[in-house]
């Protein structure tokens, strides 16, 4: 150990003495950690957000949305299809075995939403009560709609976190009431915030439960008016069982629901984990182009420290021989040309973890990236920078040890 201090502090004294030379070597090493940091991080980011996205559709769901159909297009689809409704939910119920429970929705269209402290503008929708399980949504305050208030028509409601702060600044919103249109809602429960860093996934949009109102969807289908021609609901969702692949049963339920739309193209199926598994296809091939281009950095770098070494060797070549001479070994010479080698990248490897989280913090400020750090990234870096050095530090060491003492020692 006090061998290899010695060497380390050998090696620190010469890399100062060439510090201009050591910091342009160094400066492939800081780039090669620097983009392995800030990509692990910023896919690691990616992953995490990723997954919390999916969880607010419920990986195992299957998500059906009515598709928006205007003016005479409307008109022809209406002549073989009334659009999604609870029968369409029913149906597929009773026909595929593979669905364990689901829920359904309808948005009310808002023109008029306030408390008696503040103006709102939330989307409000009228839902029924298992949407609280399969959306994955927690309840703050209060408690969640329930089968009775379904039943029999409870003009109730409850309120996102987001909507709760803007319908009452003051806190306190369970008991309170909110006006939607004309109807008078007694707010009896408030939802746990997200916190979602996007209202889209992979170009679905998501449902942004902060800024949403909740009201029992019978409720919604029997005291609000709706446009001419509309589908009874707007979505609704499925969940499996384990025993069956999602895109599976995202098939079987579209060939079940053309049936009995009258083959007409109303409606779209929305399958969340096979969005997940084309956002980790695309977080694959970047985490492969990005560490290719890590790679090469830590090449270059490489290349630059058995560059290094080499003139090294050259210049202090009467050293090697006065070494030599008052009794240094070939591996004594050799050991001390490798650490200062690994010295090298290990200083590229620390200065570019630090290049790698201040990159990473930037592409989170600017871009509005996650970033996740992640301590196997840092490790693995380090490893690869150290070996990186070792490799291309092995040729210019067994080059110094092999050289003849006395033509070193000669050597102008």
């Amino acid at each position: 150990m006090n061998k290899l201090k010695t060497s380390f502090l050998e090696a620190l004294e010469q890399l100062w003495f060439h510090r201009l030379r050591t910091f342009l070597t160094l400066l492939g090493m800081i780039f090669g950690v620097g983009a392995v940091i800030a990509m692990v991080s910023v896919g690691e980011g990616a992953e995490k957000e990723a997954l919390k996205l999916i969880e607010s559709m419920g990986l195992r769901n299957v998500l059906v949305e009515e598709k928006e159909v205007w003016g005479e297009r409307l008109r022809e689809v209406r002549k073989h299809s009334v659009g999604l409704s609870l029968h369409d939910v029913q149906a597929s119920m009773e026909t595929l075995p593979f669905a364990t429970a689901y829920s359904a929705e309808k948005e009310i269209e808002v023109y008029a939403l306030f408390s008696e402290h503040a103006d709102g503008d939330s989307e409000v929708f009228g839902v029924t009560p298992s949407l609280l399980e399969l959306a994955s949504l927690q309840v703050e305050q209060g408690r969640w709609l329930n089968a009775q208030d379904d039943r029999v028509y409870r003009q109730v409601a409850v309120l996102g976190a987001g909507v709760a702060n803007q319908l009452f600044p003051s806190g306190n919103a369970v008991g309170q009431q909110v006006k939607v249109n004309h109807l008078w809602l007694e707010v009896v429960g408030v939802l746990a915030s997200k916190n979602l860093s996007k209202d889209s996934f992979q170009g679905i949009e998501l449902s942004g439960e902060n800024n949403r109102i909740y009201v029992p969807l019978q409720t919604t289908l029997k005291r609000f008016e709706f446009r001419d021609m509309a589908a009874e609901i707007d979505a609704f969702r499925l969940q499996l069982n384990d025993g069956v692949k999602p895109q599976v049963a995202a098939d079987n339920l579209s060939h079940l629901l053309k049936r009995r739309h009258g083959q007409e193209d109303d409606f779209q199926i929305v399958v969340p984990a096979q969005l997940l598994n084309q956002h980790e296809q695309t977080q694959r091939i970047f985490n492969i182009i990005m560490s290719c281009v890590a790679g090469i950095s830590l090449l270059v770098g490489g290349i630059g420290i058995m560059n290094i070494m080499l003139a090294t060797v050259l210049e202090r070549t009467n050293e090697i021989g006065l070494l030599r001479a008052i009794g240094a070994t070939q591996k004594n010479i050799r050991n001390q040309f490798i650490v200062e080698s690994v010295s090298i990248a290990g200083i590229g490897g620390l200065l570019g973890i630090v290049l790698g989280f201040t990159l990473a913090t930037v592409i989170s400020t600017f871009a509005g990236w996650p970033v996740a750090w992640s301590l196997n990234a840092v490790v693995v870096a380090v490893i690869f920078c150290t070996a990186t050095g070792l490799i291309f530090g092995i040729y210019p060491a067994i080059k110094a040890s092999k050289l003849d003492p006395i033509t070193a020692l000669q050597h102008d």
